[in-house]
C-alpha cells in the first residue's frame, strides 16, 4: 500500500501511472520523421526523450527507491545522463516507449508495496546530499510532467507550427 503520509503521494502516483499512456496516445499521431527531429544539435528529439525516460526510470529512480527502502542512509551514486546519447545516436521511439512502460510498471509495483513510514526513509546522494523517498517521489512526478511538456513542445513545433502561416506570430515556441 502506498504511504499516504508522503506529501502528494496519490497525486504523484497518478502522474506516474498515467505518463506512459499519455505519451503513447500522443505519439500515435507522430511520423517517424517527427519523432526523430531535433530543433538543434544541443536539443533532444522525442525518441531521445523516450530513451532517457526508460533509462532514468531505473538508474535515477527505481535503483534509488530500492536503496533507500533497503537501508537507511544508503549511498546513491549520480550517473551521467548524457552517456546514453554518446553511446547511441539513433533510437527506436516505440521500442523505447515500450521499455519505459515495462520499467515504470516495475517501479509502480515497488512504490505500491511501500510500508507505512517509507516516505521518511533517506539516502545520501553523492551530489545532492540527503534525500528522502518522499522527495524522490515528488521529483519523479515533476520529472514526468516536464518531459511530457517537452514532448508536446517538440511535436507541436515540428508537426504544426510550420504550417500555421501568419498565426505563428501569436506564439513563441521553445522546442
Amino acid at each position: 500500500m502506498a504511504d499516504l503520509r508522503i506529501p502528494n503521494c496519490e497525486a504523484c502516483l497518478r502522474v506516474l501511472r498515467q505518463t506512459p499512456g499519455i505519451l503513447r496516445n500522443l505519439l500515435s499521431l507522430a511520423t517517424a520523421e517527427q519523432l526523430d527531429w531535433r530543433p538543434s544539435a544541443e536539443r533532444w528529439s522525442i525518441g531521445m526523450v523516450l530513451a532517457h525516460l526508460a533509462e532514468v526510470e531505473v538508474k535515477g529512480f527505481r535503483n534509488r527507491y530500492e536503496a533507500m527502502l533497503g537501508a537507511e542512509g544508503a549511498l546513491m551514486r549520480s550517473y551521467d545522463q548524457l552517456a546514453l546519447f554518446r553511446a547511441t545516436a539513433q533510437f527506436d521511439p516505440f521500442a523505447e516507449l515500450a521499455r519505459f512502460e515495462k520499467e515504470r510498471a516495475e517501479t509502480l509495483a515497488l512504490l505500491q508495496a511501500m510500508p507505512d513510514g517509507a516516505g521518511r526513509r533517506s539516502g545520501r546522494h553523492e551530489e545532492l546530499g540527503t534525500i528522502t523517498v518522499a522527495q524522490l517521489l515528488n521529483e519523479s512526478a515533476f520529472h514526468d510532467l516536464g518531459h511530457i511538456r517537452q514532448v508536446l513542445e517538440l511535436y507541436r513545433a515540428h508537426a504544426l507550427y510550420p504550417e500555421m502561416g501568419a498565426y505563428r506570430g501569436y506564439y513563441k515556441i521553445n522546442p
